[in-house]
């Protein structure tokens, strides 16, 4: 199809298949679909879209549903852990198939959700999560309990809009924020040390390496 004035984005300054933006599921190394969504931050309703976080490390925390029993013990670590983010120029968003409105019950209700200071976005439609490939589909013959939720998926976006990590857990297994933490400084310190990598368990301050001929069978 036709590229046309229509569909170019003066966000990110690219074109857009709309199609395509909505159905696509993105994959390590490739740069996200844009998208426009609404997000519950700071006592307010905003509008927010990942082209704007461009120039920013974004890192995007699916989760099942507000008002549940695993979602406020990863969102309230994060909430703890935010700080730290911010100060690697990184911004937390953490993303349901809930309404804004229920973002704003369940943190007037919850002491826990009560700590978030990051914006929680809203996908009731469900757009965000299946691009991310993330949201729970249910078959035309059987309907299940999470039809329609999202997997507990992490991703992490760099400052160009490209996807550099992910993981995704069975919505019975919480994640560890300190460990999302680890590998924004790992993705951070190989963007920035070309041709380098980092090992197993790497922390900030450890030896990293420099993969070559001379390493081949001696680690």
């Amino acid at each position: 199809m036709k590229e046309t004035k229509s569909n170019y984005c003066e966000n990110c300054g690219e074109f857009h298949d709309p199609m395509r933006d909505y159905t696509s599921q993105v994959k390590v190394g490739e740069t996200v679909p844009d998208f426009e969504f609404e997000a519950y931050h700071e006592g307010k309703i905003k509008t927010m879209s990942l082209s704007k976080l461009r120039g920013k490390w974004a890192v995007l925390v699916f989760y099942p549903a507000d008002f549940t029993f695993v979602c406020p013990t990863e969102l309230e670590e994060l909430a703890k852990l935010h700080p730290k983010f911010q100060d690697l120029n990184a911004e937390i968003i953490s993303v349901s198939t809930d309404t804004v409105f229920t973002h704003k019950a369940w943190q007037d209700a919850s002491p826990a959700i009560a700590e978030i200071t990051y914006p929680m976005a809203a996908d009731p439609a469900g757009k965000l999560a299946y691009a991310f490939g993330v949201l729970i589909e249910g078959g035309e013959a059987v309907l299940t309990p999470d039809e329609g939720l999202a997997l507990r998926g992490t991703f992490i976006i760099d400052p160009a809009g490209t996807l550099r990590t992910m993981e995704v857990n069975d919505n019975s297994i919480g994640r560890k924020g300190v460990e999302t933490l680890r590998k924004l400084k790992a993705a951070q310190f190989v963007d920035t040390h070309k041709g380098q990598v980092c090992p197993a368990s790497w922390e900030e301050g450890d030896d990293t390496l420099e993969p070559g001929l001379d390493l081949v069978g001696k680690l």
